[in-house]
């Protein structure tokens, strides 16, 4: 109990207040705050969003669609890949971007919420 911070309740609930330490303490947020911070990103939402409805796109699409550089694209594109969000293939000269089928439905489900 913080005795600085005024609150009105009238009394405390000590085994709560335990129970709930004891409970966020055993979790594991880690992971999932990387992910909310890696999707914090305004241009990696929106690359998100694009690939749950387009399923696979390259650069040249995306900076098009986006109205950016490919350079910073580019680097939007290398993060949510180093976070296993996505994999690449290519095909030619180009390189297509796109979902992990392992995460799609994880995304679909956090972005469509």
């Amino acid at each position: 109990m913080n005795p600085d911070i005024s609150c009105c309740r009238l009394s405390v609930d000590m085994s709560l207040i335990q129970k709930a330490k004891g409970y966020i303490n055993q979790q594991d947020l880690q992971p999932s705050a990387q992910f909310f911070a890696l999707l914090g990103n305004e241009v990696r939402l929106k690359i998100m969003h694009l690939f749950l409805e387009y399923e696979r796109l390259c650069v040249c699409d995306l900076a098009d669609i986006l109205e950016m550089k490919q350079s910073p694209i580019s680097q939007h594109l290398r993060k949510l890949k180093d976070a296993n969000l996505l994999e690449n293939k290519r095909e030619g000269m180009t390189i297509f971007y796109f979902i992990k089928d392992t995460k799609r439905a994880q995304l679909k489900k956090v972005l469509n919420a």
